[in-house]
């Protein structure tokens, strides 16, 4: 009961928001963790982690039944549910994915606006663990398991001014990274690798085409970029 106290306690409270420096020097890092090719083979994970998520979330939220998630080596991932296979359900569905992880990072950004850099850590660690209870596959379990202790060791060991250190790095890397899977998307799709990508059936399931989809995820994920860079600098 205590410790759950203290939890609480840790969550609700506000912090003092960093100087300039650290806010600049925690985006340098998150650059770095997106643009370096081997450091991006690692973290790339994370982002299919929140991509797949959005999916399973958005399709219990439009009433369809979440039958699991698989992460795979190839830093790929599948989710399923079941439920009509057209209708708003579906698209909005099918359409979470890649814009997840901005609109995720968008909120971190907006918590940490607020100061609340320490309720960032346990709110991811909060959706990791419901994730955790959807993954089907064994490199899924470890992944999430991974990804689930770091989170813990920060949020429960670290003292607070790391705590909002590794929260500014965390949101950065979400706001940074989402556009970079829709740009690699669109190089798969024009060397016809990506027949079954989201933006294409969203091309199959709207009047949209598929190329369009794929310019609404770029927007989406770049303006979700924008606005959090401003409310992480301002």
């Amino acid at each position: 009961m205590d410790a759950a106290l203290l939890v609480w306690e840790r969550i609700v409270a506000r912090q003092a928001r960093p100087h300039d420096g650290v806010a600049l020097a925690t985006a340098v890092v998150a650059v770095a963790l997106v643009a370096v090719r081997p450091s991006w083979t690692l973290t790339r994970h994370s982002v299919t982690i929140v991509h797949e998520g959005a999916h399973g979330f958005v399709a219990m939220l439009s009433g369809r039944r979440l039958a699991g998630i698989r992460l795979h080596s190839d830093s790929s991932g599948v989710t399923v549910s079941k439920g009509r296979p057209t209708g708003p359900g579906m698209v909005a569905t099918t359409a979470a994915g890649y814009v997840g992880p901005a609109l995720l990072g968008l909120g971190c950004a907006w918590l940490l606006s607020q100061r609340h850099a320490v309720a960032v850590l346990w709110l991811l660690l909060v959706a990791l663990a419901l994730l955790f209870a959807q993954i089907r596959n064994v490199f899924g379990f470890l992944v999430v398991l991974a990804t689930g202790v770091a989170l813990f060791v920060v949020s429960w060991r670290l003292d607070v001014d790391a705590q909002v250190t590794a929260a500014y790095v965390v949101t950065w890397f979400l706001l940074l990274a989402a556009p970079r899977p829709v740009l690699e998307l669109q190089v798969m799709r024009r060397r016809g690798r990506a027949r079954g990508s989201d933006a294409d059936q969203l091309g199959r399931l709207t009047p949209l085409p598929a190329l369009a989809w794929v310019g609404v995820f770029l927007g989406a994920t770049v303006g979700a970029l924008f606005v959090g860079a401003g409310l992480l600098l301002v």
